[in-house]
Parts: structure tokens; sequence; C-alpha cells
């Protein structure tokens, strides 16, 4: 079995004396495994490495069972669908330690509880990744996103596990953060038997039973298990790794209208004539061709640029602050992954520096006293930004000008009985945001 070579990204050839490397899933069948093909699939070693798995990720016990496993001998190894099924090669539990197992069980399920299927097909569809090479990438960006913190505390590491130190690339990552990283060449020729399934990269296999087939899970019955899974990961807060953690929060976080809005507003400040224009020498124009000797530039559009300003003044909770840090992730992901186009700001009465997004839960939030937004709206135009989104309780004065660039507003929802509805005043009722702002209320109480 071999991966399709896309245009552009060859993969060397693999000599038929070496040992592919990656996580246990990824390991070519030896000539042993091949006189063990028709074994019988021994269940009592899968799932006692699934009770080990359980034991070792206490947090992830609950989608560990609802996997329901299915013999295959047209998998390589283990792999899962988006409907809940784990299909499992019995050559592969044969020859392979229970120990190594379990983090098998633990590194598929974290593919489907990662939603690693509806977010490798959107990246397809954003980025024109339509062959199975390019499904490849996929799969191996998502288990760089599984491996840099999956091992380890009771649950053993695999030699040569795909993790992002393989491939030069930093930690701590998501699946499209890495996809733009490496392409299919030398440092993923080793990697070219890998497949976790569809419900690692969102592409059909042919074993696949499909949404009509035995055992799978319903959509009910998948966001019942992410939910009861995230709730037991906020309950042990100190011994979960930081991605789980974050997962954990955006499980939680219900979704947001206001997202669909700034994705509008972001491809609206993409697509407008005059904005994100530029010219390069990159990529001559057609047009050089009809004059010999000269090079002329080609008009590209660049990504959008975003900035960020979120009210820090007293009256915003933290639960509030908490929110807007999960809708600055959000807006990262909006961008297809592209943090280095997304600034954050803080302001209250003045406001701070702007900062590049890296990490939502590392953005510095200062403040606490009045508020006056203008100051914020005045540092972030100095970004010369695309969009500004503005995360507020609305209770500030607002510039007199429209901005040079579009305006989303996420308002932080307050009533008229509210204790912090006005800071001095209990009569005083703040202007509402400008006609020239989208605005769209946020939060529980929309």
């Amino acid at each position: 079995m071999t991966a399709p070579q896309p245009a552009g990204t060859p993969i060397a050839p693999q000599s038929a004396t070496s040992r592919p490397v990656g996580c246990p899933e990824t390991r070519r069948p030896t000539a042993r495994s091949a006189t063990t093909a028709a074994v019988a699939l021994d269940r009592d070693k899968l799932y006692t490495a699934r009770l080990q798995a359980a034991r070792a990720r206490p947090y992830l016990a609950t989608a560990l069972f609802a996997l329901h496993p299915v013999p295959s001998r047209r998998v390589p190894t283990m792999a899962v669908d988006r409907h809940w099924r784990c299909y499992v090669s019995p050559a592969f539990v044969d020859r392979t330690p229970v120990e190594e197992l379990a983090g098998v069980w633990v590194h598929e399920v974290s593919h489907l509880l990662r939603d690693h299927h509806g977010r490798g097909d959107r990246v397809a569809k954003e980025r024109g990744l339509t062959g199975r090479g390019d499904r490849l990438r996929i799969n191996i960006a998502a288990d760089c996103e599984i491996n840099d913190d999956a091992y380890g505390d009771g649950l053993a590491r695999p030699d040569g596990c795909v993790d992002p130190e393989r491939l030069g690339l930093a930690r701590d990552g998501l699946m499209e953060d890495y996809l733009r990283q490496f392409q299919l060449g030398p440092y993923t020729q080793d990697f070219v038997w890998l497949d976790c399934g569809s419900g690692a990269d969102g592409l059909d296999r042919e074993w696949d039973l499909g949404p009509d087939g035995a055992h799978g899970l319903s959509p009910q019955e998948r966001d019942a298990v992410r939910f009861r899974v995230a709730r037991g990961i906020t309950g042990r807060p100190g011994d979960v790794p930081q991605g789980w953690r974050r997962w954990a929060q955006e499980a939680f976080h219900p979704p947001q209208p206001w997202r669909d809005l700034l994705g509008a507003a972001v491809r609206s400040a993409a697509t407008t004539g005059g904005a994100g224009e530029d010219y390069t020498y990159g990529r001559p124009a057609r047009r050089s061709a009809g004059l010999p000797g000269v090079v002329l530039p080609a008009l590209r559009r660049r990504p959008p640029r975003v900035c960020v300003v979120v009210d820090t003044s007293g009256s915003v909770s933290d639960a509030e602050l908490g929110s807007a840090l999960l809708e600055v992730a959000a807006i990262g992901r909006a961008l297809g992954g592209r943090r280095d186009l997304v600034s954050v700001l803080s302001c209250d009465v003045a406001a701070g520096a702007a900062r590049r997004l890296c990490r939502a839960e590392g953005i510095p939030l200062v403040g606490g006293g009045g508020t006056d937004l203008r100051t914020g709206f005045a540092r972030a135009l100095r970004t010369r930004p695309d969009v500004v989104v503005v995360l507020t309780d609305g209770q500030t004065p607002w510039p007199d000008r429209r901005p040079p660039c579009r305006t989303v507003v996420g308002l932080f929802p307050r009533g008229r009985s509210s204790s912090s509805w006005d800071e001095d005043d209990p009569d005083h009722v703040p202007d509402h945001p400008p006609d020239w702002a989208r605005v769209v209320t946020i939060g529980p109480d929309r």
C-alpha cells in the first residue's frame, strides 16, 4: 500500500530492507505478520489493552469504551471512522505488546474526540487538498497534534513515534498549523504506511461500514461522549495535559453564531476590491510573455490581518474574559490556523501593546479600571488590519469616525437588572455600538 504522490512533493523510494518507523499503527507488516494473516482476533488481548489505556487515562474512559472494535484484515493496523468504529487487524494485535496496544487505543480515540475528520474535511476544502497524498499529510499533521503530549504517565511511548520533533517542528501546535509547515518528502518517507482511517483525515476507506452500518454512534451519541469526556477533564485539572484542557474548555463553550459572522467579515475583507492585494515578482504576470525581456509582477491577494481588542475594564467579569480568550482562539481557526495574522491587545481606559497570537491562554489581559475603547481602536489601527474585532460589554464611548477597515463587535450581554450595567450611574444607558460596526451578542444569555 502506497500513497499517491502529490504534484511537486516527491516521496523518496523506500528500500526493501528499510523499516518504516512511526507510532505502532504505522509500521509496515513484516514477513512474520504475513504468515499470521489468518489468525483470529485476540479480543482478550485487545480488551486488556483498552482497560490499561483507561487506567492510564481515566478521563478518556467513556470514549475508549464507546469505540466498537471491528475485525478487518484490510486495515494495516488499527483505524477509526467518523462513526466511532475501530477497525482492527488481527495480525497486528497478535504481534504487538499490550503496552503498545494501549497507546494505540488512546491515539485512535483522540482523533475522534478532536474531530480530525471534520477538521480534515474543512481544511481540504479550504486549501484544495484533493489527493490521497494530501490526506496522508493531514493524517501526519493530526498525529503530531496528538502525540506531542499523549505518552508517559503510565502509557508507553512507541519507538519512532510520529511527533513534531521528527519533522523539525515545534510542539503544542494544532493539525492546521503543522499542515502548513511540511510537505511529503525524505522526512516523511517512513510514514507512507500510516493510515488511521477516515476518522483521522475525513477520507472514506473501502473498509468503512458507512453511516448505515452496524455499531455506529449517532451524532447525538457522539456529542454525549465528548461532553462526558470534557466534564471528566475539567474535574481533573492537575494531571491532564494542557492540550486536553484546552480541548475541554472549547467543548463546553457553546457554538456562537458570531463566529460565522466573523468568518463572513474576514472573507469579505479578503475579497473586497482594493483590500488584501499586493504585487509579487515571485510569480511573474502572464502578460510578461507579450513583453520579451520585461518581467512584470503578478497581482496576489495576501491573507487578511485581524486585530482583536479585548475590553478588560472592571465591568467585564473573569468568566467573560475567559470566553473572550476562547473566541480569540476561534478567530485563529477561522483564518485557517494562521495565528501570525492575528494580533491581540487589551484595553480599559488605556490600550496595551498589540501582541501576535501564539496561544490564547498565553495572552496577557491587563486592566481593571474604567473603559474607553477609543484608545484601543487607535492602537489597533496602527497594525493596519483588514478587520478589527472588539470583545466588550458595550459600556464605553465609541470612535466618532468609521475606521478604515471592517469592524465586528462581540457584545457580552447586559440586562437592565445587572449590577454591572453601569459603573457609576445606574440610570445611565451606554450608547449602542455605531451603525458601521457589525454587532452580535455572545455568551450564554444570547
